[in-house]
């Protein structure tokens, strides 16, 4: 079974055109609420669906127009994994090149080193579109008379994606050929060093328990990465500043002290090891 987020837009109405013709497919579409015409959107999705033969779901939230880009997207984020769980679907979304080079770009930007390299990680989703340019996108919905919703926000240069994205759409066809090889490298990469780290963390664990001098004697970049993985496998998902608090905390805090993490958890230090 196959979920098809499906905004409207252009991108996500060129991959229901790709898949119209499956039968194992749930249209999922998020309304937001922040904009007046998104309801017209979920209508206009809902429509293309039924013309396709094809179940659509939408839910609605009521965000409002203040809502920030990251919120807005960790909501409809939510409301997708939870239909593919009820459905024991694979989520797939309609992120194309542009939107890989703009992510890199934008991770670098925020200094989120290595791995903003290697966006789009999550197992649980499928980007059928990856390979495919910007421009692609639209010859194909011109060749295929793809009708879609234009979204006014993705002009609003209040949003750092918006205002790159206009600079990296003249980028050269070379170089963007060249970062998506080096994507596609970095993402390996850091698949193995994924596996690395989870065999390390078993022999320096103990239950919530781990141990301090490792994290000591290992370079930077190896201790950040380590402690990453270690407060991911229990629900903590540091930003990279946060994580750097982290782990000078782990290799100096005194015994008895402690550190705090999001959602009132904290880390607990004895003379050799840590407690979360």
């Amino acid at each position: 079974m196959k979920i098809l987020a499906v905004s409207g837009g252009i991108d996500s109405m060129v991959m229901l055109h790709l898949f119209h013709d499956e039968r194992d497919i749930i249209v999922a579409h998020f309304d937001h609420g922040i904009r007046p015409s998104s309801k017209d959107d979920a209508e206009f999705v809902q429509r293309i669906a039924k013309h396709y033969g094809l179940r659509c779901v939408v839910k609605r939230e009521e965000l409002g127009k203040n809502c920030s880009e990251s919120l807005a997207r960790e909501r409809r984020y939510a409301f997708l994994k939870d239909l593919a769980k009820k459905h024991d679907a694979k989520i797939y979304t309609a992120h194309h090149q542009d939107d890989l080079i703009e992510t890199i770009a934008i991770n670098l930007h925020r200094g989120t080193g290595w791995r903003g390299l290697a966006p789009f990680q999550d197992a649980d989703i499928e980007r059928p579109l990856l390979d495919w340019s910007k421009a692609k996108i639209y010859r194909y919905a011109t060749e295929n008379k793809i009708i879609f919703r234009q979204d006014q926000s993705n002009t609003d240069e209040r949003y750092l994606r918006n205002r790159l994205r206009l600079r990296l759409a003249q980028f050269p066809v070379e170089k963007r050929k060249k970062i998506t090889e080096l994507y596609v490298t970095q993402y390996q990469l850091s698949k193995e060093i994924y596996h690395i780290g989870q065999e390390i963390i078993q022999n320096i664990t103990d239950g919530d328990v781990f141990e301090r001098e490792i994290f000591r004697q290992a370079d930077d970049l190896t201790a950040t990465e380590l402690l990453r993985q270690l407060l991911e496998r229990r629900g903590h998902f540091l930003t990279y500043p946060q994580l750097t608090l982290a782990l000078d905390a782990v290799r100096t805090y005194h015994k008895g002290k402690k550190f705090n993490l999001p959602q009132d958890r904290f880390i607990e230090f004895s003379r050799k090891h840590c407690k979360i």
